[in-house]
């Protein structure tokens, strides 16, 4: 059975860092590509970051771009996002998610989270003003 099992999230001030992980398990995860979104209460899923397998390319949505980094470790199946800089509106529960697709066809890269093939149980992320 497949699982991916997100840990990191907790309560900051703003202007300050978290570093959420993703370990996923129960599978080969060879060429998939592993990213993250984050969904507000009342608002839809948003895209937030994605790191594909081979070459390492990386894609962010504008508004955390130069604040958060995304990467991965391949042989431990899993996948980090490094957020600095954290601001009030980056409060929401980010789920980490795979993709079995093509990175050119995979919800990452269309950033339509209803196409990723597996997902994590989310984790809290609260940042105070």
């Amino acid at each position: 059975q497949v699982q991916l099992v997100e840990s990191g999230g907790g309560l900051v001030q703003a202007g300050g860092s978290l570093r959420l992980s993703c370990a996923a398990s129960g599978r080969a995860f060879s060429g998939f590509a592993m990213g993250w979104f984050r969904q507000a209460p009342g608002k839809d899923r948003e895209f937030v970051a994605a790191i594909s397998w081979a070459p390492e390319h990386t894609r962010y949505v504008d508004s955390v771009k130069g604040r958060f980094t995304i990467s991965r470790d391949n042989p431990k199946n899993t996948v980090y996002l490094q957020m600095n800089s954290l601001k009030p509106e980056d409060t929401a529960v980010y789920y980490c998610a795979i993709d079995s697709k093509y990175y050119s066809n995979s919800c990452f890269f269309t950033t339509n989270s209803r196409s990723c093939d597996y997902w994590g149980q989310g984790t809290q992320v609260t940042v105070s003003s």
